[in-house]
């Protein structure tokens, strides 16, 4: 099979990252022949301004977090510059035990619509963005015992036929609102402004600065946001020194709740 095996991701906690390069190293492995993966990291701002293109000799493994039941919004415009020009894709959507709703159908559709032919996707679960306790510690080794036959399974399918059928997944084409917590007494909550805050555990070592995936964060004073949060964990989850942290109540009540309702085990779901 003569064909480039790509890993591309948005993994601002490493656990997207985690599960793609997985299945890419494994469809490589199997094909015995030394062949290099290409990984396309576009987490950070600066990485999203490059303008990527594929042909039909590659093959793309391509996943993103889940939030609030879709693929990131803050994602939309870049996934539709890339191209595809006949490459075969995996999407692959990472979420925090919850539930995945539209997501996996949504990057499936706007990786078909950008010139991919997706052959297999597949849903994943990784410690949530909100939690260290929700799904803690995914994708663990059961997980990537999944990864390993997921990969196999499309190494076969790769290397036994040419005419793949439509991929299908589940979910609505019609895709369901942005899922939304509610407050006690039911109502929908926005935490979607809730900002970290940074106590004076704080050494000022700009390690957030570096990883904040939307360049929010300021550069000469680091408990201000110059732009946008999304809620992604990174500074709170990878801050050496523990100084960052949310406050908001609405986002403490739907983070507990999460893990509450959600502490069941959630397997992964492979489409092929």
């Amino acid at each position: 099979m003569n064909k480039q095996i790509n890993a591309m991701y948005f993994s601002p906690t490493g656990t997207t990252k985690k599960i793609v390069s997985g299945i890419a190293e494994k469809i490589s492995e199997n094909l015995d022949d030394g062949r290099v993966i290409n990984y396309i990291d576009f987490t950070l701002p600066k990485l999203r301004k490059q303008l990527i293109s594929f042909t039909q000799e590659d093959v793309v493994v391509l996943g993103v977090p889940v939030y609030a039941g879709r693929v990131p919004n803050v994602l939309l415009k870049y996934l539709n510059t890339i191209k595809g020009n006949g490459a075969l894709a995996v999407p692959v959507v990472v979420y925090g035990n919850r539930n995945y709703d539209d997501a996996l159908i949504e990057l499936k559709d706007i990786l078909e619509l950008n010139g991919f032919k997706p052959i297999a996707g597949a849903a994943f679960i990784g410690e949530h963005s909100f939690s260290r306790t929700l799904a803690k510690d995914r994708p663990d080794d059961r997980d990537l015992i999944i990864v390993r036959d997921f990969a196999r399974q499309i190494y076969n399918k790769i290397t036994t036929g040419d005419n793949f059928q439509a991929l299908v997944v589940k979910g609505n084409s019609d895709y369901k609102s942005y899922y939304m917590p509610k407050d006690k007494e039911g109502r929908p909550v926005d935490i979607r402004k809730v900002t970290p805050k940074t106590n004076s555990d704080c050494t000022n070592c700009k390690l957030c600065v570096q990883i904040c995936p939307m360049g929010s964060i300021d550069q000469e004073d680091v408990s201000k946001l110059n732009g946008i949060c999304i809620k992604c964990g990174a500074c709170i989850k990878k801050c050496p020194f523990q100084a960052k942290y949310y406050d908001s109540e609405d986002y403490l009540r739907h983070k507990y709740e999460l893990e509450v309702e959600f502490a069941s085990r959630k397997e992964p779901v492979l489409f092929i």
